[in-house]
């Protein structure tokens, strides 16, 4: 879809704006404090819980129960996190993560090819039967290999919210006071989780291609030449935000919502521009992490190289976050306040 413009990225953006409705994101947080519970059961006979990859495996389970397609192959949960960690590697990395990918395609492609035979049932309104049912402009069902990547472009998202849950953690731990306010309060936790991707590095920039020859802040641009957007800087620009290199989640109790301040995943419209069409769920999926994190867990942060090098792309700390003395706060998960 990102290749699409114009009226042909706008018809297969619909598709993806399924995952937006309520029942949608409903059923996706279901999934997610479902999968986190059976996890954290676990994580308490563990010496210590790798936060990351342990979410990677919350996050992809979930993904798949969400789109219709369980059980998951024990395999792909390393794939779309590999797909994620390596995309801007290049040699021998970036070659691995790309037969990663290919595996990837081939199980995803199979997938599109049940649906349409009848092979594979997934709920009426699953994700993947919609990626699989859609059809072009002209009415056709778009070809299995453009379904497949569709496909991956729903679950492999999905898991890369594994950092912002690191990033919600590195945030709680660093400013503790704020763990007894989301722990109970709703709009504390979406004001946290949107100060976490506001404050917090992914990726630093995204690419696009000018359509048509323009002129933008008298810099004139021509058909076919890249420009770049700088997200991280966008994100913390002092025109937009206030002292923007403070964490303070208070700062979007008053927030206008404007589209092009608050850039993580991409600015403009999301329905006509190239801004992620799964922020809606990222954005869920943080909220329930920090609840999860701050009333459904106790744990210890033990001493480790929680820096961020923010030259990985995407960004993560230095160690992959570890706890210690993990201990599940009875009926904190399964609660849905």
């Amino acid at each position: 879809m990102q290749t699409l413009e114009g009226a042909a990225h706008d018809h297969r953006k619909l598709m993806f704006l399924a995952t937006q409705r309520e029942e949608q994101l409903a059923l996706l947080i279901g999934v997610f404090r479902e999968e986190w519970a059976e996890a954290a059961e676990r994580w308490q006979r563990l010496p210590e819980v790798d936060l990351y990859r342990e979410s990677v495996g919350v996050l992809a389970r979930s993904a798949t129960r969400w789109a219709g397609l369980e059980p998951a192959p024990e395999w792909l949960a390393d794939t779309l996190s590999t797909m994620v960690d390596r995309a801007a590697t290049v040699g021998p990395p970036n070659w691995a993560a790309r037969a990663k990918r290919r595996r990837a395609e081939r199980w995803a492609r199979e997938v599109v090819q049940e649906i349409r035979s009848g092979a594979r049932t997934p709920p009426e309104g699953s994700l993947a039967r919609t990626v699989a049912e859609h059809l072009d402009l002209e009415g056709r069902l778009v070809p299995a290999e453009v379904a497949a990547v569709e496909l991956l472009n729903i679950l492999r998202p999905t898991v890369a919210v594994a950092r912002f849950i690191v990033f919600a953690a590195l945030a709680l731990h660093h400013h503790p006071g704020w763990a007894g306010w989301v722990a109970v309060d709703a709009d504390d936790r979406l004001h946290f989780a949107q100060e976490v991707r506001r404050f917090y590095p992914f990726f630093p920039v995204i690419g696009g291609v000018a359509t048509r020859e323009l002129e933008f802040r008298g810099e004139r641009l021509r058909p076919g030449q890249w420009v770049l957007l700088d997200l991280f800087g966008t994100n913390r620009d002092e025109r937009s935000w206030a002292h923007p290199q403070r964490f303070d989640p208070d700062r979007f109790a008053g927030w206008d919502g404007d589209p092009d301040t608050l850039v993580p995943q991409g600015a403009d419209d999301v329905a006509h521009g190239h801004r992620c069409p799964g922020e809606t769920a990222t954005v869920a999926l943080v909220v329930e992490a920090t609840r999860l994190l701050s009333a459904g867990l106790e744990y210890r942060v033990p001493p480790q190289d929680l820096r961020i090098g923010l030259r990985r792309m995407p960004a993560l700390t230095v160690d992959d976050f570890t706890l210690t003395d993990v201990r599940v706060r009875g009926g904190a998960i399964v609660s849905s306040a």
